[in-house]
């Protein structure tokens, strides 16, 4: 029996994408063909159950029924554009504040740069 599921209670980033200043500066093209991809690939789990059950039970070695319990229960975590909302991210924000004792407040802009997000999303047809 579930009682409630992360997704349903709050917004959280469950998978990021990490660089550097200094290569989101100087590869901008190169990120942006990341970000496209990981887009793509969650426009395929989200319109292709069945395809994605498949992948998941041979990459994860395990049976239907546990790719398929593993997906329906993760699904919703997803989304087609790669977004992450400010309060998810807050979230996040505050409790890496908390990990590390740190008491001033964190500005979005210090931990996340989202303009090449934002063109890719662009690009795809997004937002």
């Amino acid at each position: 029996m579930v009682l409630a599921r992360a997704y349903d209670l709050f917004s959280y980033p469950n998978t990021g994408l990490v660089a550097s200043v200094k290569s989101i500066k100087d590869n901008p093209d190169r990120l942006k063909r990341v970000i496209r991809a990981g887009i793509k690939a969650n426009r395929y789990i989200l319109q292709n159950r069945e395809g994605t059950i498949q992948i998941m039970m041979r990459w994860m070695k395990v049976d239907r029924d546990t790719a398929t319990a593993t997906y329906d229960g993760s699904v919703k975590s997803f989304n087609d554009d790669g977004a992450v909302s400010e309060a998810g991210l807050r979230i996040a924000i505050d409790e890496a504040r908390k990990a590390t004792n740190t008491t001033r407040e964190v500005a979005f802009s210090e931990v996340a740069d989202f303009s090449v997000l934002r063109e890719a999303q662009r690009e795809m047809g997004s937002r």
